[in-house]
Order: structure tokens, then sequence, then C-alpha cells
């Protein structure tokens, strides 16, 4: 006991000696005093004490003691000025005061604060562009994937005849969707809000950004590459003010190369593609079509051009509503004879991914029971290998091209776990994998519980540069959910409970336009399921139907 109260005293001294330090290089903490902030409203005189009409307004505040100084607006916005001065555009139409709450920090963050009211007055307006971004209440865009051109980048100079369009570089349609390391982009929500006179904007990024290669360190990246990074975007709707447009579009006086709006974003709002810009001009504008350009954050000689679509490209509804092939599993025993065969053995290096399971046609591995089909993965010595487990295809038996598959199913649990509901091309023997195209409707792993993927072979695309998406399902294994995919000739979509997550271009190039077949199974370890927990014993993958519509 005394041994212990030593030590704790020497450690407290030791945390002393340590803090006194640490205010030793820190400095005296010293908080600003005499803070004085001015106003100088744009144009304004004794005939127009509010201004021209621009709603410009200079700020200027000074302060002993201040390292720096934050300007808090009462229109929802605010800036930093490490220098105490600042020009702000006020935009809401009309002659309104506005409060300004300035605060003044110094060493250690210790602040002191002032707030002035300035009246100003601004005959700025585009309400047409504010009623096409909002449709009167809230609207939300997506990127126009399936339009040439839907992202790229020009240059920003003087020259008239090449500085209004993306002449250095233009996407192709769906681009980014075959690229592993853009997958994020295509799935950003973008909402504009009118909310009273005020304009609001939210971004939904499900997560995650894609970064020009520029600014990655925002996000702690270090690819060297654009590259999509885990990213916090604010959870609060941000203001978006609009200003005349003042670049080099606009000086250039053409009409129809700029609306000649911008579009100004709060708290380092940003539309999607991460450029280090908080500005965006509106180049064009209607009920379903948007245009902006953005100058790129470290390089004032580069402009990106975006082009958003208020309906997201693939959702128009390809008509699969009619049921042509089903099985609701409502007998008891094995599976129909007639929907499926079995896959039997180890295939060949574990079925290509180094799976540690013996597939068998056995009761014990696959039954149909109380209207569900079942397929349990075991721990036991069976032919050479640790595990059993089971897979059904629909081969020779029902082939489709194009459709709607449903499937509800609950899934097995435990590490090293590696359930599957698929599609595979039918001319595999001859076209070999993966010229003959995967389509993976629904893979988890037990060692990623309730985190869903989907995923397409073809060549250039597959193994571990398939392309793949994922989403995240509270209680896969502890309850049932539908996985769905609509396969069409231009779009294959994937699902969970009827909510979209993954969109894919299909296209006459790729192996997605001739019969696939279907697939259920439990796979144990390998490539892609992972560790396989010592202590799994067994798990099953309950299934209540599959359903094929056309």
């Amino acid at each position: 006991m005394i041994r212990i109260s030593i030590i704790s005293l020497l450690f407290a001294a030791l945390l002393l000696i340590g803090c006194e330090k640490e205010d030793h290089t820190f400095g005296d903490i010293v908080e600003p005093s005499g803070l004085e902030v001015t106003a100088l409203v744009q144009g304004a005189d004794d005939a127009n004490p509010e201004g021209d009409g621009s709603g410009i307004v200079n700020f200027s505040a000074t302060a002993q003691n201040a390292i720096t100084y934050k300007y808090v607006f009462s229109d929802g916005t605010s800036e930093v000025a490490p220098t105490g001065s600042l020009t702000k555009r006020f935009t809401q139409v009309g002659v309104n005061t506005y409060s300004i709450t300035v605060i003044a920090s110094g060493t250690g963050g210790v602040s002191t604060s002032a707030t002035i009211d300035v009246t100003v007055r601004s005959t700025f307006n585009d309400a047409e562009a504010i009623q096409f971004l909002t449709g009167g209440s809230s609207k939300t865009w997506y990127w126009a994937a399936d339009e040439p051109g839907h992202l790229g980048v020009g240059q920003n100079n003087d020259n008239a005849e090449l500085n209004y369009f993306a002449n250095f570089y233009q996407a192709t349609p769906f681009e980014k969707d075959a690229a592993e390391e853009a997958l994020c982009l295509y799935q950003d929500e973008m909402t504009f809000t009118l909310d009273g006179q005020r304009l609001l904007y939210q971004l939904d990024n499900k997560g995650q950004t894609y970064f020009n290669f520029n600014f990655e360190g925002v996000a702690g990246g270090s690819a060297g590459f654009d590259f999509c990074y885990d990213f916090e975007v604010m959870d609060e709707p941000q203001v978006v003010n609009l200003a005349p447009s003042e670049s080099v579009v606009a000086q250039n006086d053409i009409p129809g190369q700029t609306r000649g709006t911008v579009l100004n974003f709060s708290e380092g709002g940003f539309m999607s593609y991460y450029i280090g810009a908080t500005s965006y001009e509106i180049l064009s504008i209607t009920d379903n079509r948007l245009v902006v350009r953005a100058v790129q954050g470290n390089d004032p000689g580069l402009a990106w051009y975006h082009i958003f679509t208020s309906t997201k490209p693939g959702t128009e509804d390809p008509g699969f509503d009619e049921l042509v092939w089903a099985d609701e599993f409502d007998g008891e025993g094995a599976p129909s004879e007639d929907n499926w065969s079995y896959n039997i053995g180890r295939g060949q290096n574990g079925w290509g991914n180094q799976e540690a399971q013996f597939y068998t046609d056995r009761s014990e591995n696959v039954r149909v029971e109380d209207g569900l089909l079942k397929i349990t993965a075991l721990r036991e010595d069976f032919s050479g290998a640790q595990y059993t487990s089971a897979r059904i295809v629909s081969e020779d038996k029902f082939e489709f091209t194009y459709g709607r598959v449903e499937v509800r199913a609950k899934l097995p649990t435990g590490g090293g776990t590696w359930p599957a509901i698929w599609l595979l091309g039918e001319d595999y023997e001859t076209n070999i994998w993966p010229g003959c195209g995967e389509i993976d409707i629904m893979e988890h792993v037990g060692n990623q519980q309730d985190e869903i993927f989907s995923s397409l072979h073809f060549p250039g695309n597959f193994a571990g540069d398939a392309i793949t998406r994922s989403t995240t399902v509270p209680g896969v294994s502890d309850e049932f959910h539908v996985y769905e995919v609509s396969w069409s000739p231009d779009f294959i979509r994937f699902f969970v409970d009827g909510e979209e997550y993954h969109t894919f271009a299909n296209n006459p190039d790729l192996p997605f336009d001739s019969d696939f077949f279907l697939i259920l199974n439990i796979a144990m370890g390998g490539t892609f399921g992972g560790q396989i927990d010592p202590a799994f014993t067994e798990s099953t993958m309950e299934i209540d139907y599959v359903r094929v519509y056309q």
C-alpha cells in the first residue's frame, strides 16, 4: 500500500512538472482588448445610405493581443478573417438589417467579442434559379452520369474561345463507375431547400467523398491520385447565398455562356467532388438539369464543370413486373429437382478462391423445411476438408437474360462464413470466367457483420478489381431482408429492402447481355471470407423465396 502511494505521488509530481513546462512554452495567455469593428457599405452616400444595391460590405476589426478574428452573421453564415479584414456580400433582396458578431481570439483560446448592426440594400435576384433548384420547397440533385462531360476541367483565363467549357478533359458516361477509386461519386445526393427567404443545402455523401488529389490531405489521404475517402460532411443544412458572377466567362459577355449567378456555400460547403471550392457559377439550369463551373481552390488557372440532374440516371422503371419463375420452398426435403442441381466437391483451388469447404448434396447441408430453404455450413472432417456446405444452381433448368431477381433471406453468422446469392453466365465452360460475366446480388462475410456487398465481374474488372459496392444493413443474421437486382440492357441496379445502393451502366461491350443462371451457397474462408473463427461449429442461411420477374 505504501509503495503504491509513493508511486502515485511521484506520478502526480511528474504531471505537474509536465504541465508547468507546457505553460512555459505556450507563453502568456492574454485576452484581446479594445476590440473595434467598422463596416463600410459599398456605394453608400447621403442619397443611398444603404449602398449601391450590390449588397457588399467591407468590414475591419482590430484588437490588442488578437491573433485571429471570426465573423458570425445573422444570415446563418460565418467566416474566419485572420487579419480582421473581410468583404461580405449580402444577397437577401431589398433593404435588410443584419447583426454581425466579431470574435477576436488570443493565445490559449481566450477571446472577446463585439456585435454591430449593418443595414444594406441588395438588388440582385434570381428567383427562377431558386425555383429550379428547390422546386419551390425541396429538391434533390444527382450526377448526370449518363451524359458526356458530366465531370470535366478546362482553363480559367481570358481566352474567350476556350474558357467557358471543359476543353482539357470530359468524363465519358458512367466513367467513374468503372474505377474502384471513384465508386463513391455517383452515389452523392445534393438537396436544395427553400426555408422562408433562405436557400439551404445538404450533401449526403453516404460516408465517402471523391477528392481531387491536390486536397487529399483534408481527408487524411495519401494516394497521390483522385480517390474516394471516408469523410464526414455537416449534418445540418448549410446556407447558400446567390451573387452575380464576375468570372472570366461572365466577362466574355457572350449570351448563353453563363447564367451569371453564383452559388456561395457557407461552412465550407461543396458540390460532391472536392476541389477546394465553395463558390459555383451557374452556367445553365432547368427543372431537371444543372450545369455549374467552379475554380479549383489551389489553382486559379483551372475550372471544373459539373452536370447534375434531378432524376437519378438508371432509375427509370424497365417494366419487370411479370413473374416468370419462382421457388417458394413450400415442400419438405431436398430442393426441387425441377429448379436446382448441385455443385459437389472442392472445385479447383477451393472454387478458385482458396475456400475451405466441401460442397455436398446431403440433407445436413441443404434441405427444405418449414417453408424455407436452409443451407448449412458445418465444421466436420469430410473428404479432406474441415468444413462442409452446399451450393445449388439453376443451371440447365432456368436461365434468363434481363429481369428483376428478388431473394428474401436471413444470413448465417460467424467469422469466415461467406454466403452468396449470385448469377453466372451460362457459357462459362467455353467463355472462361470472367469472360462469361458474374453478377453478385448479395455477398456477406461474417468477419464484417451487417455489411452487404454487390459486385460485377467481367474482363478488366474481376477478382479484387471487381466493381463492388457495399451498404450497412443491421441485423442481417437476425431477421429476413430482401436482396434484389434489376438487370436491363442499360443498367444493373442493386437493392436491399427496396433501397438502391449500387447502380452500374450496362452496355453491349460487356458480357451482361446473354443468359445467366442462379447460384445460392455458403463458402467458408477463402480470399473474401477471410479467417475462420476457431470456435465456429455451424450456421445456416435461410431463404424464404427466390422470384424472377421480366
